[in-house]
């Protein structure tokens, strides 16, 4: 059992006692234990989409010298915008707008995302939240094209 919350743990990147929670609650499945966790990460980060942003990072992003983006991406607290977890996230969803062009932050968060087409830009967001336990928001982005 400690392995599979290990590996769990691991795969989602949820806490310890979640993962052993679900598993417990899948009788030992693991692929319904990773459901389990992505349902229950969703519907805290639902619970958390009304708190204030008021930290963040600008990341830019430049592609073969052709097309760029500025991305400003909010999150609670100092601690969060200054994870490398956060600052990946920066970079995938400013790589995600130079690829796809969305015309706005709702197309975007509609669009189906470039690393993984099964989820969505906002469900990729929504994990990162639960991951976090803060809000973290698409404030504003910019894309330029030559």
């Amino acid at each position: 059992m400690k392995e599979q919350i290990k590996k769990l743990r691991e795969t989602t990147g949820a806490g310890v006692m979640e993962c052993k929670k679900s598993l417990e609650e899948a009788g030992g499945d693991f692929e319904k234990a990773i459901t389990i966790i992505n349902e229950r990460g969703l519907a805290k980060a639902e619970k958390k989409s009304e708190r204030t942003t008021g930290a963040g990072v600008l990341e830019s992003y430049i592609h073969n010298e052709r097309a760029g983006v500025m991305l400003e991406l909010h999150c609670e607290t100092d601690f969060v915008a200054k994870n490398p977890v956060f600052k990946e996230l920066a970079r995938d969803l400013s790589m995600q707008i130079v690829a796809m062009n969305p015309a706005s932050i709702e197309d975007l968060l509609q669009q189906a995302y470039i690393k993984d087409e099964s989820l969505t830009v906002e469900n990729f967001i929504k994990q990162t939240i639960a991951k976090f336990g803060e809000n973290i928001r698409v404030e504003r982005f910019c894309r330029y094209e030559i």
